[in-house]
């Protein structure tokens, strides 16, 4: 895989984590579904995927840690339900047709989630929903882990609608919970394939995370200065919509 087109796919892998880290996630539903579409043994796919969300958002989850932007007290109830779960769809078997289906339904989930609106100043108290959203990371967690994603995605537009905290808040949380959750996905996943497997993956993923590295590191210090964040969304949507899309139906 990685011989074929190591060129093509290292600069997939670089432009999607460029496009997520400058909104503030990993990408893992991505690397996943670009690797499946390469032909990688679909076991390998979220042991890869979940190494380069961990890289990717490791960063930024330490900016905003040092800048004071994390509400630990908050993040850390959803982080605490989410990380668990995680583990244990780590830990799931799951068919290959299973495998893929879900995961080209969580893209287009994805793209879709992307299009919601994000106020920077969202005024107004919190919803009643806001009390609740710690409960929505445990099915996040276990789908995360089960799939090889980080599951912040899907979490952050929910705290955005229950006014649960504000922007850059949230954005600390989801890049908080997508770290933990990948780190507890990535050792259930390990524990139910065996050494072996790991180390198959690894060697398939070196020129993929120095790539994720690169691109990452651009997302976070440079894209969102170029381009205005809602257009960064909108591309990142349309790459995730066509990724989905094509896994889904073979096109």
């Amino acid at each position: 895989m990685i011989g074929a087109v190591p060129v093509m796919l290292a600069l997939a892998f670089l432009v999607t984590a460029l496009l997520y880290a400058s909104v503030g996630f990993g990408g893992g539903s991505t690397y996943s579904a670009l690797l499946a579409l390469s032909g990688l043994d679909y076991r390998l796919l979220p042991l890869v995927s979940l190494a380069c969300n961990i890289v990717v958002v490791s960063g930024s989850s330490i900016r905003f840690a040092r800048a004071g932007l994390t509400p630990w007290k908050k993040a850390g109830v959803i982080v605490a339900l989410g990380a668990p779960m995680s583990f244990l769809g780590g830990l799931t078997p799951v068919k290959e047709a299973t495998f893929l289906m879900l995961l080209g339904g969580s893209l287009v989930l994805t793209a879709l989630s992307m299009l919601i609106p994000v106020r920077e100043n969202a005024a107004g108290a919190p919803t009643k929903a806001a009390r609740f959203m710690p409960l929505a990371a445990a099915p996040l967690g276990y789908f995360a882990g089960l799939v090889g994603i980080g599951g912040g995605i899907f979490l952050a537009p929910l705290l955005h609608l229950a006014r649960w905290h504000e922007a850059r808040g949230i954005a600390a949380t989801a890049s908080l919970f997508i770290l933990v959750n990948s780190l507890f996905g990535l050792a259930g996943q390990m524990v139910k394939n065996g050494p072996g497997l790991f180390g198959a993956a690894l060697s398939a993923s070196l020129p993929l995370l120095v790539a994720v590295v690169i691109g990452g590191q651009i997302g976070s210090l440079m894209a969102a200065r170029l381009l205005p964040p809602k257009w960064i969304r909108w591309l990142t949507a349309l790459l995730v919509a066509v990724v989905g899309v094509r896994l889904l139906f073979g096109v």
